[in-house]
């Protein structure tokens, strides 16, 4: 439920006290008191979270009227006191006004925005240089991304342009400076090559607009529900939506910085793979949990806005997907690598002279010009029964592997790396 405080005109406290009965209100109040000016009415107020936006709908008609609503939840207890436990255990999503002002907020000092843009530059510039994953995580919770992005995504559902060009300005200009930041760092300390980090963060699957769906759900999910019925936090959240952000973002400035624009390339898709993906997914469900483009206390939103948003982000998602998969393997690495993996482990398991111990398959970013290398490093454990030497056996693995990924990827060049092992008792 939901504390608010109404101040009106005295003798217009009755007035709300009938409205807040309406709405099924408990626990009223209504308390005599003075302005600086005038006499008015406080009326307190404790009411259902679905039921605020219609009461202050209401409340409008009224003269002069002031609100107050806490953005907390509170349990009103009230008789019959053998039904508490139904009474707090009954929590409902927050009201879609309480959603969107929240919003709104948000949208605050660009001093502090820009500053935490800045600061996540930085960390992620670190963890990149010196493949520190922890300092990539911390990066991930410092940067200011999922703010812009989620309220992008409430605009787009309230069919706010103006609350949707200030998100979209917010978003772009702290990717900009993280970017920024990293190619500068880059530049001064002097780095000429990339980082495993930098290279392994580039990749990009096909599975990759799962992870900007999700993010933009979790996202909407944590803002509508009440904070006593989340079972997340908003930083975990946060953090979900920043995942695929930080990271890449200083992949590009270093990536620019070093002149390596293939690394660039698949970080730039990743960031507005992600803002797409978030917005579609939470703007969407923002409307199922009741933000529309008109309500208690918002009159600017356009009813034309909604779809005509929704249709550009779902047309700038087709348009990467198919950016994607018609830039193949550049854009389709980490799949790649994975079906390749399988494809040797296939290989292996028809070879008797040897047992597969373990496979690394995995894309390398050399400066080979126009090739796209597939490393391939095999152990292999010799089978009891084989009689061919080290040599022959890995000679026909490595031919037979070369073989079936040139088959499968016509546009790769596959190097093949084949140990061949023996226990103690066969040496």
């Amino acid at each position: 439920m939901r504390q608010l405080i109404v101040q009106v005109p005295q003798g217009h406290g009755k007035d709300v006290l009938n409205i807040a009965k309406d709405h099924q209100g408990v626990n009223l109040v209504q308390i005599e008191a003075n302005s600086l000016d005038h006499a008015l009415d406080l009326v307190i107020v404790y009411i259902s979270n679905r039921r605020v936006e219609d009461f202050l709908r209401q409340l409008e008609s009224l003269p002069d009227v002031h609100i107050t609503l806490l953005p907390s939840g509170v349990m009103a207890l009230h008789p019959p006191s053998n039904q508490a436990a139904e009474q707090v255990t009954n929590v409902e999503p927050r009201s879609p006004v309480e959603v969107f002002l929240s919003g709104l907020q948000s949208v605050g000092s660009w001093k502090g925005f820009l500053g935490y843009a800045a600061l996540g530059g930085v960390v992620a510039w670190i963890g990149l240089f010196t493949n520190t994953i922890y300092l990539l995580t911390a990066a991930m919770l410092i940067a200011p991304f999922a703010g812009p992005a989620m309220t992008a995504a409430i605009a787009t559902a309230r069919g706010d342009r103006k609350l949707l060009g200030r998100s979209l300005a917010r978003y772009f200009s702290a990717l900009s400076l993280t970017i920024a930041i990293a190619a500068l760092l880059s530049l001064l300390f002097g780095r000429s090559i990339a980082t495993s980090q930098m290279i392994e963060r580039s990749q990009v699957s096909v599975t990759a607009i799962l992870l900007p769906l999700a993010a933009g759900a979790a996202g909407a999910l944590n803002l509508v529900q009440s904070e006593r019925s989340s079972l997340v936090s908003g930083a975990a959240t946060g953090m979900l939506v920043a995942a695929s952000l930080a990271p890449p973002a200083g992949v590009v400035g270093m990536a620019v910085a070093i002149g390596r624009w293939d690394l660039a390339t698949g970080s730039l898709f990743l960031l507005l793979l992600q803002l797409c993906g978030i917005n579609l997914s939470a703007a969407l469900l923002f409307r199922r949990f009741g933000l529309s483009t008109r309500g208690a206390r918002y009159t600017r939103g356009k009813k034309l806005v909604f779809p005509i948003a929704l249709l550009i982000t779902a047309l700038a998602l087709i348009g990467l997907l198919v950016w994607q998969l018609a830039n193949s393997p550049n854009l389709q690495r980490a799949s790649l690598s994975q079906r390749a993996n399988a494809e040797v482990h296939q290989v292996i398991g028809q070879e008797p002279s040897a047992q597969l111990v373990e496979a690394n398959v995995r894309f390398t970013r050399s400066s080979i010009s126009g090739q796209n290398t597939l490393l391939t490093v095999l152990y292999v454990q010799r089978s009891p029964d084989a009689t061919e030497s080290d040599a022959i056996i890995r000679d026909r693995l490595t031919k037979a592997i070369q073989a079936r990924l040139t088959e499968q990827y016509k546009n790769i060049t596959p190097l093949v790396s084949v140990n061949v092992l023996a226990p103690p008792n066969q040496n």
